[in-house]
């Protein structure tokens, strides 16, 4: 992995409190997590502990009740995670794309009621937005939220939902005007509470990767939510999600560098022990000219999501050049997950070795769902 010293957007600060978010992953989420695995989620213990560590919502401001830190540092809680390889804590999703939607648009009852808990890991936040039959395309979105008097009456279901089997609440996106000429210009953002009545959690759903994360199916029958349910304005949810694509895709990007770095030291680290015609594999010459290839690869992507982090923590990164981050990493990180596996021989189709799922990365958007495919 990157050696922090070298990295000049940091601070010494920023050392610091990375050197206390590894210590939290390599002690309390790493032993547990091939348990975790066959779970399908990870204890509702280790999201309090991450809680009490300080390490959920970590960019949200101290006064409204998150810890105040800047943007940096919970880039540092991305990278940490990615670097022990454990997929399966869904921080990055609750604290970085649920949470800024609450500060950002929510009102002052709503960031009471939310912010505290969510920061504390007592109140686990998802979004959901995917469906059956609508994923890329928010056009195909069918779930409604019907005006009943002061109430609205909401219904439909969701899919591919990541923090949806353990979510205490759930950022709902759904149609409050069919009417519109234009499905974008009629769509809301509702905050539902577990227990809701009508709200149903399905199955967790098995996957082929991050298999310790929960992703779940959501239903929604006849949910009855108060005026006080709606975040912001009626008919403005698109506008919402839009605003908020930029740091969403970049932690797509980051995670994916920080994951393409994570599995260019682990094979690095094989491929000087892995002996074969008298002598260790990296004493080949084409060994070495392909690590070499991969090293100058990954420190390029480096050097561009260096520049966006600090782009991003000075409030500059536009759309375009977060959507250029998140093409050219995931690609990058599948490259590197190939090259990696390639470099392994067969053990690295063996599950001791951990590179397939990093392999499988690219597919995975944290569910920020349709609007960071777009």
């Amino acid at each position: 992995m990157m050696d922090i010293g070298t990295r000049r957007i940091f601070s010494e600060e920023h050392d610091l409190f990375r050197q206390s978010v590894r210590r939290f992953f390599q002690e309390e989420v790493v032993p547990y997590h091939s348990e975790w695995e066959k779970e399908g989620q990870i204890s509702k213990e280790c999201w309090e502990k991450a809680g009490t560590q300080g390490l959920l919502g970590v960019n949200t401001p101290e006064e409204v009740g998150g810890i105040g830190g800047d943007v940096l540092s919970t880039a540092i809680t991305w990278e940490e995670q990615v670097y022990v390889n454990c997929s399966g804590p869904g921080f990055a999703l609750h604290s970085d794309i649920v949470m800024p939607y609450i500060t950002h648009f929510g009102n002052k009852e709503q960031i009471e009621k939310y912010i505290p808990t969510m920061t504390a890991g007592t109140c686990i936040g998802a979004i959901a937005m995917t469906e059956p039959g609508a994923g890329s395309d928010l056009q195909g979105i069918r779930t409604t939220a019907k005006k009943d008097g002061s109430d609205y009456i909401l219904n439909g279901s969701k899919v591919f939902i990541t923090n949806g089997y353990m979510c205490g609440l759930c950022l709902v996106v759904a149609i409050t005007n069919p009417s519109a000429k234009a499905v974008a210009h009629g769509i809301s953002l509702f905050l539902v509470d577990e227990g809701t009545p009508g709200f149903n959690k399905g199955r967790k759903l098995h996957k082929i990767g991050f298999k310790a994360q929960d992703t779940a199916e959501l239903f929604f029958e006849d949910v009855r939510l108060p005026a006080s349910a709606l975040l912001g304005e009626e008919n403005k949810g698109f506008y919402y999600l839009m605003k908020e694509l930029p740091q969403e895709r970049l932690i797509i990007a980051v995670m994916a560098t920080a994951s393409s770095e994570w599995m260019f030291e682990e094979t690095r680290n094989y491929v000087k022990q892995r002996k074969a015609f008298g002598k260790t594999i990296s004493n080949l010459q084409t060994v070495q000219h392909k690590l070499a290839e991969l090293k100058s690869d990954i420190s390029v992507g480096r050097a561009f999501i260096d520049q966006c982090l600090l782009l991003h923590s000075e409030g500059r990164l536009d759309t375009s050049t977060a959507s250029m981050a998140k093409y050219w990493c995931s690609e990058l990180q599948n490259r590197v997950a190939y090259q990696c596996l390639q470099l392994h021989g067969g053990w690295g189709y063996m599950w001791e070795y951990q590179l397939p799922e990093h392999s499988l990365m690219p597919a995975y958007s944290l569910d920020m769902e349709a609007a960071t495919k777009s």
